[in-house]
């Protein structure tokens, strides 16, 4: 908010909150903070409070007490309240909540009117009670998130409220495939998914590098297929091929019984659990455990990490492919109720498919040309199957290759032109953009997080995100069912780092997928999502406050021998303040305004202040001026034209690269090692030598496996004053390092630095080198 009131221009819909029957009414102040996310559609201020004591009594039938109990147990376990449930027509009490059937609200809308005396809640249907209820919790202070008993009294501000989503289908994506998660964790998800008035849990159940259902029929599944051979310690995408019969013990499964037991829960919160069992690609795990499912047949091993491409696919010829589906889809929609069924469908590599006698049989007999067409075929036929038994199929963008199934509905994940394509053939989308919902992606700088799955999503751009595309006509905009937030798992081992990517997102997206456009505002989300930090900490949720973060983005006149550093974080007006040198940050630390120019060696640190006083994590940095910056750089081996730098003078430039490589700060060399020479003109007096370089394996950046310096009074005859060697080793993170080698005093016109490429990696892939300036001392 811009001020301590919260000034508020209210428009009331009528019953139904359609936008043609909003009209304006009076402005309205109030000193009480109201911080609800998603932000209701409607809200009206009045005066006065509404307290929950002893006397409180809620009148509601069996079905719309059935509908609230979630949060009415929380509401009892927390407060100590009583707050009996009343199905008789008695007079009112002094205090009471009710609960009115209104067939006239939309599916899952609600109106909330609160007086001194009465919580009055109207609904057409259990989610809206539900939800109601879970705008009652965000409009007690966050304490009620507790997970104790709390001795205190509960206040209500007098308001009204009437709200409804924007769309139907608000959803998260757990992939407990790469990283197993328990059920419990995905009970508490449940839960958060509820408090954000989500409405969608999407599992992915079934990846090359685990199969995480249990299916009686074919027990190898989950007996071989659930588990993997242990490479924890390397990066995900630099893991050693794995063969059948290696010993496995990472992993793990649910049973039918854990399953039935989370969609029940789910449902009593209004949310939809939909399973992904994935195919036609995909399915390394299951394959291990029937490889017979195969083309040809031949035994792997449950895969420990990445696998590119995709080539051990279901067989689309056999016969007894489709029959394995069909049972495993039968228990499969045994356990999950959901209207639909998520079946993947992407990055399937045919390679096996062209050369396969079954499936060119297959295209023989189904008189199919292109291969796409195979894949075509085979979704029709599981959506055939799925629809005869009242189902609908849903997935990934790529099964609109070679034509979309009758009924299919797209989930769109390479950007929104899949999602557009599907909407013009009239086919439901839900939208679940990489650039803008993929949770696995970093949401701050890459030098604070922990390791993710590259890309750059951060809370700013979770809420820019709009499912409906600007360009869409009103009747390709009606088939979007809503959006969805993915959390890949390749990099998230623990429960804790699942919520840290899941956590403030999910509060930016719930906003996106349930409030109106014209009702979303940036600079009101950053106020309220304060409140919803501390409700976070409330439920022990980690979640991650990157947002906040201050980052810097610099630029160099090397002319001027100049760097001037920029500052800033994601939230608006940020009172960010900054210290030159080694003085610790307080209250005496210089307002941020304007870029910071700076000519020499010094040390910035940086802090958000609130209050006068510094808050979260402190800003470091040291921008080095060194005897090389904006000298010649001499390239004996040319650094490789996809990873430029900043041109010639990008080694000597004081900037500094991040963990992000595609920062445009680092020079690769592909396979070859790194030999340059800096010509200092004149000759200085250096005792040091510091490369800088980046590890990060999965990538195949690797550091040098040794550097040697050699100088040249003249410029001509060089002597070798130092050298390191550094064996290789594997490392599952990224990591920078300044690698130092250190000589007596010299007299120097001309360095030469070479640095070894380890060619090729464990796996036998080319390896880079990866630096980003060479500082001279």
């Amino acid at each position: 908010m811009r001020s301590k009131k919260l000034y508020f221009i209210v428009f009331l819909a009528c019953l139904g909150l359609c936008q043609s029957c909003q009209k304006e009414i009076a402005l309205v102040a109030t000193e009480t903070p109201i911080h609800i996310i998603p932000q209701p559609n409607a809200l009206q201020y009045g005066e006065g409070y509404f307290s929950l004591t002893e006397d409180t009594q809620i009148r509601a039938n069996a079905s719309q007490k059935k509908a609230i109990e979630p949060v009415l147990a929380k509401l009892r376990r927390l407060t100590g309240l009583n707050l009996m449930v009343r199905t008789d027509e008695q007079q009112p009490m002094v205090s009471q909540i009710t609960l009115i059937q209104n067939d006239s609200l939309q599916n899952e809308g609600y109106t909330l009117q609160i007086n001194e005396h009465e919580i009055r809640i109207e609904a057409h249907d259990s989610a809206g009670y539900l939800y109601a209820m879970e705008t009652v919790l965000q409009l007690l202070p966050a304490t009620i998130f507790s997970t104790t008993h709390l001795d205190t009294s509960w206040t209500l501000p007098v308001l009204a409220i009437q709200d409804a989503p924007r769309f139907q289908w608000r959803g998260l994506m757990l992939d407990l495939s790469r990283h197993f998660f328990e059920k419990d964790y995905i009970l508490k998800t449940i839960d958060r998914l509820a408090l954000h008035k989500m409405n969608v849990l999407h599992l992915h159940l079934v990846d090359d590098q685990g199969w995480r259902i249990e299916i009686k029929k074919y027990p190898k599944l989950t007996e071989v297929g659930a588990w993997r051979v242990d490479q924890e310690d390397k990066h995900w995408s630099a893991r050693l091929p794995v063969k059948a019969g290696d010993r496995a013990t990472y992993g793990g499964f649910l049973t039918q019984e854990d399953l039935k037991e989370i969609v029940a829960y789910a449902a009593a919160r209004n949310i939809e659990v939909v399973p992904e069992i994935e195919m036609p690609a995909h399915v390394s795990s299951a394959i291990a455990a029937y490889p017979s499912l195969s083309c040809f047949e031949t035994p792997i091993g449950v895969p420990s990490g990445s696998v590119w491409p995709i080539t051990d696919i279901y067989c689309a010829g056999k016969e007894s492919t489709f029959t394995f589906l069909e049972d495993v889809l039968t228990e499969v929609m045994e356990i999950f109720p959901s209207k639909y069924i998520h079946i993947g469908g992407d990055e399937a590599t045919k390679t096996n498919w062209k050369i396969c006698p079954h499936c060119q049989q297959r295209m023989k007999t189904e008189q199919l040309h292109e291969i796409d067409q195979l894949q075509s075929y085979f979704i029709k036929r599981i959506e055939k199957f799925l629809v005869a038994h009242d189902r609908r199929l849903i997935g990934w963008d790529e099964i609109l290759e070679g034509g979309l199934a009758p009924e299919a509905t797209v989930m769109s994940w390479r950007g929104t032109k899949g999602g557009q394509e599907a909407a013009k053939q009239g086919h439901d989308v839900v939208m679940s953009p990489g650039s803008h919902v993929y949770f696995d992606h970093y949401q701050g700088p890459q030098n604070e997080e922990p390791l993710a799955n590259g890309g750059f999503s951060p809370l700013s751009k979770v809420y820019q995100f709009d499912p409906v595309v600007a360009s869409m006509t009103q009747e390709e905009a009606a088939h979007v069912l809503g959006g969805q937030a993915n959390l890949w798992a390749e990099f998230i081992p623990t429960t804790d780092q699942s919520e840290y990517m899941i956590y403030p997102r999910l509060a930016a997206l719930a906003e996106v997928l349930w409030t109106q456009p014209e009702r979303k505002d940036w600079v009101d989300f950053s106020t309220r999502v304060k409140t919803q930090f501390e409700r976070y900490k409330e439920l022990g949720i980690n979640y991650a406050e990157s947002a906040y973060l201050i980052t810097a983005s610099s630029t160099v006149d090397l002319q001027r021998k100049a760097v001037n550093v920029a500052l800033q974080n994601e939230f608006p007006d940020t009172d960010i303040r900054y210290v030159l040198g080694d003085q610790e940050i307080d209250e005496t630390a210089i307002s941020y305004h304007t870029p910071i120019e700076l000519k020499e060696t010094t040390l910035l640190k940086a802090s958000r202040f609130e209050d006068g006083k510094p808050v979260g994590r402190v800003f470091v940095d040291t921008i080095v001026f060194h005897k090389g910056v904006g000298h010649q750089v001499q390239y004996s081996t040319p650094y490789h034209k996809s990873y430029p730098g900043a041109g010639e003078t990008s080694l000597v430039n004081t900037l500094r690269g991040t963990k992000n490589f595609h920062d445009g700060q680092w020079q690769g060399w592909l396979e070859d090692d790194m030999e340059i020479t800096i010509d200092l003109g004149p000759t200085e007096l250096l005792r040091q030598v510091k490369v800088g370089a980046l590890e990060n394996q999965g990538p195949d950046i690797y550091f040098p496996t040794a550097i040697e310096v050699w100088v040249a009074k003249s410029g001509v005859d060089f002597k070798k004053v130092g050298a390191i060697e550094r064996p290789f080793v594997s490392s599952g993170d990224a990591v920078l390092k300044d690698f130092v080698i250190d000589f007596e005093p010299t007299e120097v016109r001309t360095v030469k630095i070479i640095a070894t490429n380890l060619k090729k990696s464990p796996k036998g892939t080319s390896s880079w080198l990866f630096i980003d300036e060479i500082i001279l001392k």
